[in-house]
């Protein structure tokens, strides 16, 4: 079977204005990239339309109102500090949800083994009823409540490798027993949350500091722990919140992964995945503000999903 890989040009109409690092070009850089290695284990999907149900069971439906409310008829406006929407937003988050939606319809009902959603914005900071950190909704959370409610999965399991704590998805899972979260992230810095003290109500709350610095090899022994605990969980599907800004290239942090990393995290979990889960993986990108080490990272993250289906 081959890995499926969801994005729309929508996310190009998504304006967060001059020198933010969420722009335009980081999907860009990835989906350039894929075209031209124009690799045929690849099925390129457009995202799903969705009834708006499956939003609600993630977020309020006072949050959901705001945001539609606030894209603005030009120019731009904000829903944090730093979270920017424009005319374009409203398309751009629609399919961003959509895309772990297509996804995890693809992978159950066959069309491919794995998937890979190439996607802005991000959605991994983005609470219940809160807009943070670049991310309107979390697209990650709608797709393990997508699983629960429509699939009937009572075991999901959120991997989190972005450099920022995924503050919104912990806050989304933290009282829910069916949903293991982990978290490997740069601690303490942005946004504050993700100390080994957050277990979750049913300690499925794992997370994994790493202070600035960090290198790669200490990242790698660190990930044991990710492995460790998904054994005991035993999810039956597995999603990858697939920020890339731990790469040593980033702007915005300081922990020192290669692309390669990324290739080794991925072959690891998928390897290890086989045994409970049968490779049931999707992954959605969350963060990575260098467009050379995104687009490299993305590559061989991506080159790990097809591998496994060999």
């Amino acid at each position: 079977m081959k890995t499926g890989l969801i994005t729309s040009d929508t996310y190009q109409n998504h304006n967060t204005g001059d020198g933010h690092p969420e722009k335009i070009d980081r999907v860009t850089a990835v989906i350039d990239n894929f075209k031209k290695m124009d690799n045929k284990e690849l099925i390129w999907i457009k995202p799903a339309k969705f009834d708006q149900s499956f939003l609600t069971n993630t977020h309020s439906s006072k949050y959901i109102d705001l945001v539609s409310r606030s894209f603005p008829e030009n120019g731009l406006a904000f829903l944090d500090g730093d979270t920017v929407v424009s005319p374009g937003s409203k398309d751009a988050t629609k399919d961003a949800v959509g895309s772990i939606i297509a996804a995890i319809d693809g992978v159950q009902n066959k069309e491919f083994k794995n998937a890979f959603c190439a996607v802005r914005p991000p959605g991994h900071h983005a609470e219940k009823e809160k807009a943070m950190g670049f991310c309107i909704y979390n697209n990650v959370a709608v797709g393990a409540n997508y699983l629960i409610e429509k699939y009937k999965y009572n075991k999901v399991a959120i991997i989190d490798f972005d450099v920022h704590h995924g503050n919104g998805t912990q806050d989304i899972f933290y009282n829910n027993e069916k949903v293991l979260y982990i978290s490997t992230h740069q601690y303490p810095y942005y946004p504050g949350s993700g100390s080994e003290k957050e277990n979750g109500k049913f300690n499925n709350i794992l997370n994994i500091p790493l202070e600035a610095g960090t290198s790669a090899n200490e990242y790698l022994n660190a990930y044991e722990h990710v492995l460790k605990k998904l054994k005991e969980f035993k999810p039956k599907f597995v999603l990858f919140s697939a920020g890339f800004d731990a790469h040593i290239n980033d702007p915005l942090a300081q922990l020192r992964l290669e692309s390669e990393d990324f290739y080794k995290i991925t072959k690891r979990t998928l390897e290890l995945s086989k045994s409970f889960c049968n490779g049931n993986v999707v992954s959605i990108l969350e963060g990575g503000y260098d467009l050379k080490a995104l687009q490299d990272s993305t590559q061989r993250h991506v080159d790990a999903l097809i591998e496994f289906n060999w």
